[in-house]
């Protein structure tokens, strides 16, 4: 009698926690915490706090109202910014990446926003806008839409374009080769583009409060800097810090969901 085939062998816990990065993402964390402590009390003086009083003061940072509020007012610009640069980005870059004659007219204009310094041009939105919310959700969505343009075009040059004339050749309707061929193919440069873009649009709702408007979480960075209270300085951007890498994490996630099938498809050609 013939056995059936065996069954996958399952590794253990441990085995798969041991292949995870986890385990050595705390490692890194725990000696950069050690090196960050043991330098603040030998070296650091009185303007580097040490490990732990970091730690104790992001604590008691967000236990006050102080920085909730800031972190609404701060976070106002920032959705609102970023959300403009992907409703407006995606289509902008699929666009450029399909039609190569309006690709030669904008990318002279993308060219300048990738090279331009981004505090440069916080004068004329002063001068322009203003020093309210749209002053600072625009610069927001300046920061990040770049990103998001570069990796939406990018992802359409990728498709292969014997997809597009098979598709072609079956009677396949521009409507159709959008929606069944472009649109699933760009999807994971897409995705990659609004990550990155994550991080940008963090960077110029910081950067906008620094230099334009004293308020909000750029307001508490610069007052603790004036009052040499170390400690509530770093836990400020500690705070920033972890909200960046939270949204940077949710949309990793968002981006396996969304084309995991693009994972299994590579796997698949690789065997």
């Amino acid at each position: 009698m013939t056995a059936g085939p065996r069954p996958a062998h399952r590794p253990g816990v441990l085995r798969r926690m041991l292949d995870a990065s986890l385990p050595y993402q705390l490692l890194t964390f725990a000696v950069f915490a050690a090196g960050w402590e043991l330098y603040a009390r030998e070296w650091g003086g009185l303007l580097i706090p040490t490990f732990t009083e970091t730690v104790q003061a992001t604590a008691e940072l967000l236990g006050t109202a102080e920085l909730w509020q800031a972190m609404y007012v701060s976070n106002q610009a920032l959705v609102l910014g970023f959300g403009i640069a992907v409703v407006v980005g995606v289509p902008a870059g699929i666009v450029l990446g399909r039609f190569r004659a309006l690709e030669r007219l904008a990318d002279v204009y993308l060219n300048i926003l990738l090279v331009t310094p981004m505090a440069a041009i916080i004068p004329l939105l002063v001068m322009s806008v203003g020093f309210g919310l749209a002053s600072r959700v625009i610069l927001v969505t300046i920061f990040s839409i770049v990103m998001v343009v570069v990796n939406s075009r990018a992802g359409v040059r990728q498709v292969d374009p014997s997809l597009i004339e098979m598709a072609r050749s079956f009677g396949a309707t521009e409507r159709r080769i959008w929606a069944r061929v472009l649109l699933p193919g760009a999807l994971p440069a897409i995705m990659t583009g609004i990550r990155l873009g994550i991080g940008r649009a963090v960077t110029g709702m910081v950067i906008v409060e620094l230099l334009m408007v004293s308020t909000a979480l750029g307001g508490l960075i610069l007052e603790y800097r004036g009052l040499f209270k170390a400690p509530l300085l770093y836990g400020t951007i500690v705070i920033i810090l972890a909200e960046a890498l939270l949204l940077i994490s949710v949309a990793r996630w968002g981006e396996r969901r969304l084309t995991g099938w693009a994972r299994t498809t590579m796997a698949r050609s690789a065997r």
